[in-house]
């Protein structure tokens, strides 16, 4: 993506901190996207009374206003033809759209064309020609999605703050609209849901009517999506058991016995990065993107950290967070405080744009091809659903589950918990059992030391009226 710095927009977006999403799910996406709406809104709105002072001043008989997102020139004018003059004055107040978006740059131009219509009515020049009545923008060609995939970035981030996670988002939208579109279609409502309705997989549609969506709520295309809005179900998971990861780490130390000898010489150590981003997956249930978007290093490795947490920087998903380890005694079998890793760590993401999504996104891809080239039957955000189902199991309340992984308790019950497979239910029930089992034990014993204390106790009598009866 371009990086176009500070423009008028982002400048505008200065004083906003976006909302943390308190879960990934769209619907806490697009809590923030109507946040980030608003704000814009609000900006406009203030500058749109700057431009109506200035008209005011300068004499114009003309002034603006926003209405469904768009800008509007007011202004008494003589009666439009074919349309009834009530009062008998020859004229009206009148409300023209020019087709002009409700934006920054859209105030612009509407300023100008205020400016003039005001001279037009000032030297009585004023006519009722195609651009005034609307009919030039009805003359105008519907664009082609291709065309408008090209004005897509600026016009996104015309209402939304660039950040590393917005970029994100934007990439998200943009590859599936031009992937599941046809550049060379015209960009209408009935040509984007034909689209949609040509993929046959129910997660590639559902995710392509979402960047769609987003698509045409930017270059205000109406559309009906509602259709495509329900989430489909989850494809099975492989979730592993704490066994299974720690068996799953010593297959990379496997692939170092296992390889050739012909390794480039600047790469022979790489897998030992990757082995301690697949440790620190499985200890704090992180998301793979959360590695590597400006990690504090500085903090994980300090002497002040105590609870050996770690950062989240705020601009991943759902913003910052200090995620506790499950399995602590992991940190140190991992080795996951070694120096070394660290400085691959810091080395691996130097080479990339931190605030570039697509070189992030190749970092976890990254991740995944480490995976699978070391024969794991499982992926990394299946070390995510791990600790959520070991948190379950340990008995952590939910709430404070679902705050370490960043997300809703919502989302935590109805995504997690699915992956809730029967052979975790098993250990679920076994584990329950053996703890109620540890406490019948301890009962018994509690029972059995009750019962020879009061034996001792009464023998104890026994002996103190023996010596009394002994030297009575």
């Amino acid at each position: 993506m371009q990086n176009q710095g500070k423009d008028k927009y982002q400048q505008a977006f200065a004083d906003l901190e976006p909302l943390p999403s308190t879960d990934g799910s769209f619907i806490g996406s697009s809590l923030q996207a109507q946040q980030q709406r608003e704000h814009m809104r609000a900006k406009v709105l203030q500058e749109l009374e700057k431009v109506n002072l200035r008209l005011k001043s300068a004499k114009t008989k003309v002034s603006i206003r926003e209405s469904n997102g768009s800008l509007q020139l007011r202004a008494t004018l003589p009666i439009k033809p074919g349309d009834k003059d009530r009062n008998g004055t020859g004229r009206k107040q009148y409300n023209i759209s020019l087709n002009i978006p409700a934006n920054l740059d859209g105030l612009k131009t509407a300023e100008e064309e205020a400016y003039e219509l005001g001279k037009l009515i000032a030297r009585k020049t004023f006519e009722w020609n195609d651009k005034y009545l609307g009919k030039e923008a009805t003359k105008k060609d519907v664009k082609t999605i291709g065309e408008l995939l090209e004005k897509f970035e600026d016009e996104y981030f015309k209402t939304h703050k660039r950040t590393t996670k917005s970029e994100h988002t934007f990439f998200y939208y943009f590859s599936r609209t031009q992937r599941y579109t046809n550049s060379q279609d015209l960009a209408t409502a009935e040509n984007l849901i034909n689209s949609i309705e040509q993929i046959n997989k129910e997660w590639a549609r559902y995710n392509a009517a979402r960047a769609i969506s987003s698509f045409c709520q930017t270059f205000n295309i109406e559309i009906d999506l509602s259709k495509y809005a329900k989430m489909p179900d989850r494809n099975s998971r492989n979730i592993p058991t704490d066994a299974e990861i720690l068996s799953g780490i010593s297959k990379f130390e496997d692939y170092l016995n296992l390889r050739g000898n012909q390794v480039n010489e600047d790469v022979k150590d790489s897998w030992q990065l990757w082995r301690w981003t697949y440790g620190m997956l499985a200890v704090f249930g992180l998301r793979p993107r959360e590695i590597f978007i400006n990690p504090d290093i500085d903090w994980w490795l300090s002497k002040e950290n105590l609870d050996l947490t770690w950062k989240v920087h705020k601009d991943c998903k759902t913003g910052e967070r200090q995620a506790l380890p499950l399995h602590k005694e992991w940190i140190d079998e991992f080795d996951l405080r070694n120096h070394k890793y660290l400085e691959m760590l810091a080395t691996a993401i130097s080479k990339k744009d931190k605030s570039n999504h697509a070189e992030i996104t190749a970092l976890t891809q990254r991740v995944s091809w480490w995976f699978r080239k070391i024969g794991l039957d499982f992926k990394p955000y299946d070390l995510r659903h791990a600790w959520a189902i070991r948190a379950h199991i340990l008995g952590i309340p939910i709430k404070a589950a679902a705050d370490n992984l960043g997300h809703s308790v919502q989302v935590h019950t109805q995504t997690y918990q699915r992956w809730f497979s029967l052979d975790m239910r098993k250990l679920a029930i076994n584990q329950a059992l053996t703890k109620r089992n540890e406490i019948e034990v301890i009962k018994d014993e509690n029972a059995r030391l009750s019962m020879e204390n009061e034996r001792l106790r009464l023998e104890i009598e026994k002996l103190k009226m023996e010596l009394v009866y002994k030297h009575s």
